[in-house]
């Protein structure tokens, strides 16, 4: 890839979009619409699936899993847009990062509201699902693993983030047959994600994290 003022023009401009995209925070957006409340609010406090779940029950889960999961696609797909219309290429891996960048950090820092977000895990997934379906297939199977055995979402998103540079590191050998630079790429995403968590990891090395219910909604 030639390094032009097109390529930095389509960086900046994928990750500008990411993060305006990112900062729709759909567990803020469906809590209000369901119970003309604040997420952020209730529960632990943070505009995530896990709290909606708990707070409002599945239907308003599913669809607050469904708007933030799409996030993370649609950031690629746009970057991957704008690369094909101003250089001609139709894949380019930093781009491709960048809006995931941008779309986490709307995520966790909405502009929209207050800078008060999320935890970026169903972005991440979402995005993944583009960059490496394969990856994205090992990263959920050991999230769903981990909740099946220990009940614990936060335990189960940290292994993901976790799993998340050594599936693309794992991808690329079976790929190219050497691990490119795109490993270095997806370090911030996973860093980010496990700090995002920190306050869950804790609780979680003191016993005092909540586990996940399926059964019922918690009060």
């Amino acid at each position: 890839m030639d390094w032009t003022l097109s390529t930095f023009i389509c960086l900046a401009a994928s990750m500008v979009i990411g993060y305006f995209l990112g900062s729709l925070n759909f567990a803020i957006i469906i809590t209000k619409l369901f119970a003309h409340d604040d997420i952020r609010k209730h529960g632990s406090g943070n505009a995530g699936l896990t709290n909606v779940l708990r707070t409002l029950g599945k239907g308003p889960a599913a669809l607050t899993l469904l708007g933030d999961f799409s996030k993370g696609i649609m950031s690629v797909l746009i970057a991957r847009l704008i690369f094909s219309l101003f250089t001609g290429l139709n894949v380019v891996v930093i781009g491709d990062y960048f809006a995931v960048y941008g779309a986490l950090l709307g995520h966790v820092f909405p502009l929209y509201y207050g800078f008060k977000g999320g935890k970026g895990i169903l972005v991440s997934f979402g995005a993944l699902i583009i960059l490496s379906p394969i990856a994205a297939l090992i990263c959920f199977t050991g999230f769903l693993i981990c909740v099946i055995v220990t009940k614990y979402v936060s335990l189960g998103s940290v292994v993901a983030g976790t799993l998340f540079p050594f599936t693309i590191m794992l991808m690329n050998y079976i790929n190219f047959g050497t691990i490119t630079y795109e490993v270095f790429f997806t370090l911030p995403i996973a860093a980010l994600i496990i700090y995002m968590h920190r306050a869950n990891i804790k609780r979680l090395l003191s016993h005092t994290e909540n586990k996940i219910s399926f059964s019922k909604k918690e009060k």
